[in-house]
């Protein structure tokens, strides 16, 4: 089952209370206070798991909460400290609050997020005995947890997004090129939801290929799977547009598609494009041989191939992972210009102390 989207109560634990306690043993008169502080509770914290591929685990676990601390005790004990409330989400996570707005963007595996601190532990009153009130009376509260409302939205991350109409053989080609297993039927909308696969180039170098499901005219207004699965395409670097090459109209194909993401994101039309005419095992030699890029004069990478044949398929894996590899370095250079960046606001902030 693939889940995207969740909602979840979080709740972090709130603080024990401090103890009001005197020391109370033979032959020590006066023992005075000794009561302990409550212990810290627990904090909900987000953390990045590769291992996780959807939002699933959470589905039936809609409120979680942490711990919280224990009251602090005689002999100037400690309570126990709250245990943490660790909420496992897999690479790609968005978290929004309840008015829409991004809290964080949980891309990196090892990552982890705090997201609501647990009630600070209440003071015991050993902690108030002063020179002129040496037997206090009085001991903190703990202070409560906090709760809110988030949505976890799963946007997949993926180096290429396989973008076409049902039916134009996108399953079929994750199949050929990766050891993934998708779905593979002569009935349209057989995928019903994303498919990733590791595709291999050269000896070492991989990238994941996403195959989404087919999108049809009025999808970015929730026409057949909708913006549903449209959201996932955002996460790629390079968008690759499967287009039927036994049809005459691959131009008014290619248009429709870019309509649809254009409307739906009109940042999704900035990415890299290439273009696949798939299904070309249908042609004769003679149309194969005889075959032009209808959209030649976009500059666009174009590969005539056929995913059952296996035609075309070394030339079309071996260009994606060049050009993957290229955009790779560019966003690492990216990466390191802004930490410069980060640094050198660092060093300023500290310079003039603020």
């Amino acid at each position: 089952m693939f889940i995207d989207e969740v909602s979840l109560t979080l709740t972090s634990g709130a603080g024990g209370d401090g103890c009001m306690s005197f020391r109370r043993e033979k032959f020590v008169p006066r023992g005075g206070p000794d009561g302990g502080d409550g212990g810290d509770g627990g904090h909900v914290i987000l953390y990045t798991d590769d291992k996780l591929s959807t939002l699933v685990d959470l589905r039936y676990r809609p409120k979680i909460a942490a711990d919280r601390g224990g009251h602090g005790k005689g002999k100037k004990l400690t309570g126990a400290r709250g245990e943490n409330a660790v909420i496992r989400v897999p690479p790609g996570t968005q978290v929004r609050d309840d008015e829409g707005g991004i809290v964080a963007d949980l891309l990196t595996p090892g990552d982890e997020l705090v997201l609501l601190k647990g009630g600070r532990g209440g003071r015991g009153n050993a902690r108030f005995a002063t020179s002129t009130d040496q037997a206090p009376r009085r001991a903190d509260r703990g202070r409560p947890g906090r709760e809110t409302v988030v949505h976890l939205e799963l946007k997949l991350l993926a180096d290429i997004g396989l973008v076409g109409f049902p039916n134009a053989g996108k399953s079929t080609l994750l199949s050929r090129v990766s050891a993934a297993h998708p779905k593979i039927a002569d009935y349209p909308f057989t995928t019903l939801e994303p498919n990733l696969g590791i595709v291999r180039f050269g000896e070492f170098d991989s990238f994941v290929l996403a195959d989404l499901p087919g999108i049809i005219e009025g999808a970015h207004e929730g026409k057949g799977l909708g913006i549903r699965f449209l959201k996932h395409i955002e996460r790629t670097r390079i968008l690759l547009f499967a287009l039927d090459a036994t049809g005459d109209d691959q131009a008014e194909q290619f248009e429709a598609l870019r309509k649809e993401l254009g409307s739906f994101n009109p940042a999704l039309l900035e990415k890299p494009l290439a273009l696949a005419y798939t299904k070309a095992d249908l042609l004769t030699a003679q149309q194969a041989e005889e075959f032009t890029n209808p959209l030649a004069d976009l500059g666009l990478h174009h590969f005539l191939i056929s995913a059952v044949s296996g035609y075309g398929l070394d030339q079309l894996v071996q260009a994606l992972g060049s050009q993957v590899s290229l955009q790779r370095q560019h966003s690492k250079e990216l990466l390191d210009d802004e930490s410069l960046d980060d640094d050198s606001r660092e060093d300023c902030d500290l310079a003039t102390g603020n």
